[in-house]
């Protein structure tokens, strides 16, 4: 999605190198992609957890859904600041996603936390290769966006990871 193909109508200015809008757009829509396919996997569980710790699972995954959604905006229009373009479709997403889809009639509860544990990882290491391209252009205001969604991100594989431990003894 370089800026030649972008409409002279949506051609935002940039002091940005074209080559860093192209690479730092690229690296953020990637990003983006992999934050709508988490948010629809983590709505999911959601919605088919079940379980003794239903209540909690079912009210964590709500939390983090929302979360992770409400990244969304501000990375789309973070490209869009760069003079970049964005995602356009639910094909596109499908295209750039790099976290796998779970179509499964049922999971397990502790395997789905395990699952979105290990997602939430994944986005992380793809921020970080995009906060990576970011510096390398001096882009400090998308290295600053990336570094606040890492952090919530690392927070979010934490929960998950101590809400699937196995119970030990006599924990309830």
């Amino acid at each position: 999605m370089s800026k030649s193909k972008i409409s002279p109508d949506l051609d935002t200015p940039t002091d940005l190198p074209q080559e860093g809008v192209d690479k730092i757009s690229s690296a953020v829509n990637v990003v983006l992609a992999d934050s709508f396919a988490l948010y629809l996997k983590t709505k999911n569980f959601h919605w088919h957890v079940s379980g003794r710790h239903f209540r909690d699972y079912h009210l964590l995954l709500d939390e983090q859904a929302e979360q992770i959604f409400a990244t969304t905006d501000d990375l789309a229009e973070r490209i869009r600041k760069i003079g970049g373009a964005t995602i356009r479709s639910i094909g596109q997403i499908a295209k750039l996603q790099t976290i796998e889809d779970n179509d499964e009639k049922f999971v397990p509860p502790r395997e789905m936390l395990r699952e979105l544990m290990n997602d939430n990882k994944k986005l992380v290491a793809n921020m970080r290769k995009a906060h990576e391209i970011a510096g390398k252009y001096d882009d400090s205001a998308t290295t600053s966006v990336l570094e606040v969604f890492i952090d919530q991100a690392e927070r979010r594989t934490w929960f998950l990871f101590e809400a699937s431990r196995q119970e030990r003894g006599n924990e309830a």
